[in-house]
């Protein structure tokens, strides 16, 4: 089912909308990189640890954001070909380009939501 902004998406006939193939996927991963790993009791290894990424040290980031996708993202049929932590002033994104069935997927996730900064340390 198609999520946007956390809120599922009506197809106007009385359903939702529904997504499948890399749709699909990259709506699993979305959701695996932006939920916060821990927060669901009977699924701990759900989601992942981006939003630490604030609170780390500026050399450590790009390392530990390569750490945190790969992790989220162990239990999908992925290959993940290149992680990309990217800073602008308090906000960043992380780019993640993965590989799924021989097709180059791309999926970007916001980093520093407001309340937080990425700091230099």
């Amino acid at each position: 089912i198609r999520l946007d902004q956390g809120d599922l998406v009506p197809d106007g006939a009385g359903d939702f909308c529904r997504l499948e193939g890399a749709q699909a996927l990259l709506q699993r991963v979305l959701f695996r990189l932006t939920a916060r790993r821990g927060s669901f009791p009977f699924l701990p290894q759900l989601g992942s640890q981006l939003y630490l990424l604030p609170r780390e040290p500026a050399g450590d980031r790009q390392a530990l954001c390569e750490q945190y996708v790969r992790q989220a993202l162990g239990e999908e049929d992925v290959t993940v070909t290149q992680v990309i932590c990217a800073e602008e002033g308090e906000r960043g994104e992380v780019t993640v380009c993965l590989e799924w069935q021989g097709e180059p997927l791309e999926v970007a996730v916001p980093l520093g939501r407001s309340g937080e900064r990425l700091e230099e340390r």
